[in-house]
């Protein structure tokens, strides 16, 4: 049992004066932040797909020479090994200007906005769900880990 079974952790409990509705925007921007997460992750994967298939294709090209299609073998490493995903851009230079353009500054917007709106305490209105949602005194509808996970 820990010291909060009562409710939540002073850090998901929201600071007097902030209102309802702000706390549905924080809880909005935070969803957008985490939809922007996930799309910087794919833009990862396209990023480590794209470099395999390239590795793969050299591969390929290796085997049509030594299989004595020379030309085709040519053809792939002229126009498309090492070729720009994009023209001036392979795809780390794309996830650099992502992380750059738009990742970066929506981070460092939500963090001012938490900063200022709600003293730094992230997903407010997650844990006030939470705590709407759960039965108090039920196994697994605990408002807190155990002390010391966390």
């Amino acid at each position: 049992m820990n010291e909060y079974q009562g409710g939540p952790d002073h850090r998901y409990r929201r600071p007097e004066g902030v209102d309802d509705l702000t706390v549905e925007a924080l809880g909005s921007l935070s969803k957008a932040l985490e939809t922007t997460e996930r799309a910087r992750g794919h833009l990862y994967s396209f990023h480590q797909l794209t470099g395999g298939a390239d590795l793969e294709l050299e591969r390929a090209v290796r085997l049509l020479r030594e299989a004595g299609h020379t030309e085709w073998a040519a053809k792939a490493e002229a126009e498309i090994l090492g070729r720009d995903v994009i023209p001036g851009h392979w795809t780390f230079q794309i996830v650099e200007a992502y992380n750059d353009t738009y990742y970066g500054p929506f981070r460092e917007l939500e963090r001012g906005v938490v900063n200022a709106l709600a003293q730094g305490r992230d997903h407010l209105y997650e844990a006030e769900m939470k705590e709407a949602r759960r039965t108090l005194g039920r196994p697994g509808h605990t408002a807190s880990p155990p002390a010391g996970d966390g």
